[in-house]
């Protein structure tokens, strides 16, 4: 386990986040690679429950604050959002044709 991972999880005890704020932290984490699709989708079905939406949205505005040395936070936040509405419209095509 690398240091930022122990400091991150020692934060997310710290902070107390709820699962939905923890997947956020991972997936816009400082570090040099991309977050992984499947915690991307993980997310994506997260925010279709009301109180982990208000957690995930709170999160991602958090982190799109962030400037200087955590410009990869506000870069993963844009991924996604990207990620998020592809999701969402794939969501609603299927929703649309199976009415």
């Amino acid at each position: 386990m690398t240091t930022s991972a122990l400091r991150r999880q020692v934060k997310n005890i710290v902070h107390n986040y709820s699962e939905a704020e923890i997947k956020v932290r991972e997936a816009t984490s400082n570090d040099p690679w991309g977050p992984s699709s499947s915690l991307m989708s993980e997310i994506a079905d997260l925010t279709f429950n009301v109180v982990a939406f208000a957690e995930v949205m709170g999160m991602l505005w958090k982190r799109l604050n962030d400037s200087g040395k955590n410009w990869r936070h506000v870069y993963k936040v844009t991924l996604r959002r990207e990620h998020h509405s592809a999701s969402f419209t794939q969501f609603s095509s299927v929703v649309y044709f199976h009415k």
